[in-house]
């Protein structure tokens, strides 16, 4: 069997896999805020870990390793997930809608929260992945950047459709079919990740904020503007704002970019590059205005009067996290049903009133507005048609790309 040899991180990499641990999305809590994407770095002990042994490449895009699925005997599905991603009732100790699945099926869920970074993750579950191994695990949910890789490494199975009839109707169509995923063949998401501009109206005073070129170019807003260290989220915003699509860009275009950030950079119009520890600043009006991540804003605006948000007309960036089945799953086919679950309305309005996240269901606005109208009326968790218009991903990237873009902007931001 052709051996994989693996990407091995550039210094860069490593760095911004650092910066999203100590204050991106990955050094946040799951309810109120988000983690980081790791730059598409996959860790310092994870990927880099395995390239001492070369892995025997599983087949590429062509499906996973099913075993035997023991579904019809076996009632139960084990599901990994990260923490404060799922709705709790009163006394902290029950899922509703897991429990709801269970009483209609007769499956149970063994449900653990031992998800709290995309590369941490990686690191619990690859040696069985690389050995061909069951990892314990029928059913796990990570970013976009991850899911892609282990479906390229061919660690995860094919899903059978026939078994996920609401997920194939009621998936938005924003998510329907990313790159690394056409058409949905191994993964479904979970919920989505929105990157937006966000503002203090009191520390605008006035200032009109429409646009990412507001932000740059508004002599007004100089040193009160915050961009976000998370390479795809900053530079996909600026992207947009100058006519180039994250999912299309070509090496020029990337440099176009870090060239307008740098210019802003020079002049003291961007006050820093920050993780998550703009929403203080925000909220206090040290920024008064910044790109933002919608999950935050969410929270923020519940909390602050004068904090809320616009989607600039170039568009926003939309990332996800995805459910996937893992090669040797014992239970697949249950798991399958699970992921379909969460497809109805019913239950992903249920999620989407306790998590705040994009809800990637359609025709769920009903259902919410009988939990949370407030929830059901906001776009930052139910977006409208015209503002799913406006969503883009950024897309994949080779390692060739992935080195040299993130010293370039590491470069950018002095990290």
């Amino acid at each position: 069997m052709e051996q994989y040899e693996p990407d091995r991180l550039s210094p860069a990499q490593v760095a911004a896999m650092r910066r999203s641990f100590r204050n991106g999305r990955a050094a946040l809590s799951r309810r109120s805020l988000l983690r980081a994407s790791a730059g598409g770095a996959l860790a310092v002990g994870g990927l880099g870990a395995l390239s001492a042994c070369g892995i025997p490449a599983a087949g590429k895009t062509q499906g996973g390793v099913s075993a035997e699925d023991h579904s019809a005997k076996e009632k139960t599905i084990n599901f990994s997930n990260w923490t404060e991603y799922m709705d709790v009732d009163d006394s902290g100790k029950h899922h509703p809608t897991l429990d709801a699945f269970t009483k209609r099926t007769g499956i149970s869920v063994k449900y653990t929260e031992d998800i709290n970074d995309n590369v941490e993750f990686f690191g619990k579950i690859k040696p069985q992945l690389a050995a061909g191994q069951d990892t314990g695990r029928d059913l796990i949910v990570v970013t976009d950047w991850l899911a892609a890789r282990l479906i390229r490494f061919g660690w995860v199975q094919k899903l059978d459709a026939s078994n996920l009839p609401h997920a194939y109707a009621n998936l938005s169509a924003q998510f329907r079919s990313p790159d690394w995923d056409p058409g949905r063949a191994y993964s479904y998401p979970w919920q989505g990740i929105s990157t937006v501009v966000a503002y203090n109206k009191k520390a605008l005073d006035g200032i009109e904020v429409k646009s990412v070129s507001d932000l740059l170019d508004n002599p007004k807003l100089k040193g009160r503007v915050g961009f976000l260290s998370e390479m795809r989220d900053s530079m996909g915003m600026t992207l947009l704002d100058m006519g180039k699509d994250p999912e299309k860009f070509t090496d020029d275009d990337f440099d176009a970019a870090i060239a307008r950030l740098q210019k802003a950079v020079d002049k003291g119009q961007i006050r820093r590059f920050t993780g998550n520890d703009y929403t203080s600043d925000l909220t206090k009006g040290d920024l008064a205005a910044c790109v933002a991540w919608a999950g935050d804003i969410v929270q923020l605006k519940a909390d602050s009067p004068d904090v809320d948000f616009i989607i600039p007309d170039s568009g926003y960036l939309t990332s996800t996290d995805n459910m996937l089945v893992p090669n040797k799953a014992r239970h697949k086919t249950n798991a399958e049903r699970l992921m379909d679950y969460y497809y109805e309305p019913g239950p992903a309005a249920q999620l989407a009133a306790y998590i705040n996240y994009v809800c990637p269901v359609d025709g769920v606005k009903d259902e919410l507005a009988k939990i949370d109208k407030s929830a059901a009326d906001n776009p930052l968790i139910l977006p409208d048609k015209a503002m799913a218009a406006k969503s883009h991903a950024f897309r994949s990237l080779t390692q060739k790309e992935e080195t040299a873009y993130e010293e370039k902007f590491a470069k950018l931001t002095g990290a």
